[in-house]
C-alpha cells in the first residue's frame, strides 16, 4: 500500500528535516497543503529540500512551483480545480468526498483520495462520511482500487480494515505530525507506518 503524507496546514519548526526523515523512512509521496500561505512561503521549505525529495512531492497550492521546482504533481481541490494550461505535472490527483465523486475523478486522474473514511484527527467534528456496508460495496463494485487513497482519521490502527476494503494507500496527516515535538517518537511512528502498510494480510 502507498504510504502518503499531507503536509500540516501551518508551518512548523524544523518542517524540512521532519520531511526528509519520513522519506528516510519509506515515505512514497509528501503533499504540501498548506491553504493560504504565500507562494513564497512554500518555496522556502522547497529550498530546504534536496531535489530527489522535492521529485516525491505533490502541490495543492501554487501549482506554478511544479514547474519551478521539479515536484511530482499537482492536487486538484476546491481551491484549484484544474491544472493551468502550459503545465505538464507527472502526476494529478484530487480530493473526492463522495463514492460517485470517487467514481468520476478517477478516470482524469493519476489517484484520488477519499475521505473522511474515519473521524478526523486533525479536524474536530469531523466525523466519517461512510458505514462499513458502504465501503464493502465500494471495493466489490471495484470503486475502491489501487488508486485510490484513504483519507480522515487513518492511524496505524486502522490499516487493517482499510487493506479489508480495498484502498491503494493512506495518506496520513493528524497521526503523523501530531508527534512532531519528539523526534525520536515521530520518527518510530512513522517506521511502524511503513511497515503496517507493507505487511501482506
Amino acid at each position: 500500500m502507498k504510504f502518503i503524507v499531507i503536509t500540516s496546514p501551518e508551518f512548523i519548526p524544523g518542517e524540512a528535516f521532519f520531511i526528509r526523515r519520513l522519506f528516510d523512512c519509506g515515505l512514497d509521496i509528501l503533499h504540501l497543503r498548506k491553504p493560504g500561505s504565500s507562494v513564497t512561503g512554500c518555496a522556502q521549505l522547497l529550498d530546504a529540500l534536496p531535489a530527489e525529495v522535492r521529485r516525491r512531492i505533490v502541490t495543492h497550492d501554487h501549482f506554478s512551483l511544479c514547474g519551478d521546482y521539479g515536484l511530482f504533481g499537482v492536487h486538484l481541490n476546491c481551491r484549484n480545480p484544474a491544472v493551468p494550461s502550459g503545465l505538464c505535472p507527472a502526476s494529478v490527483s484530487a480530493s473526492c468526498h463522495s463514492v460517485a465523486e470517487v467514481r468520476q475523478r478517477k478516470t482524469g486522474c493519476d489517484y484520488v483520495f477519499m475521505s473522511p473514511v474515519f473521524d478526523s484527527i486533525s479536524k474536530r467534528g469531523y466525523s466519517a462520511a461512510y458505514s462499513d456496508e458502504a465501503l464493502c460495496r465500494a471495493s466489490s463494485d471495484g470503486t475502491i482500487d489501487s488508486r485510490v487513497m484513504a483519507l480522515g482519521g487513518v492511524s496505524l490502527g486502522n490499516i487493517g480494515a482499510l487493506r479489508r476494503w480495498g484502498f491503494g494507500g493512506a495518506a496520513f496527516l493528524g497521526d503523523v505530525w501530531r508527534l512532531s515535538a519528539d523526534e525520536a517518537a515521530f520518527t518510530r511512528h512513522a517506521c511502524e507506518l511503513r511497515c503496517s502498510l507493507d505487511e501482506n494480510i
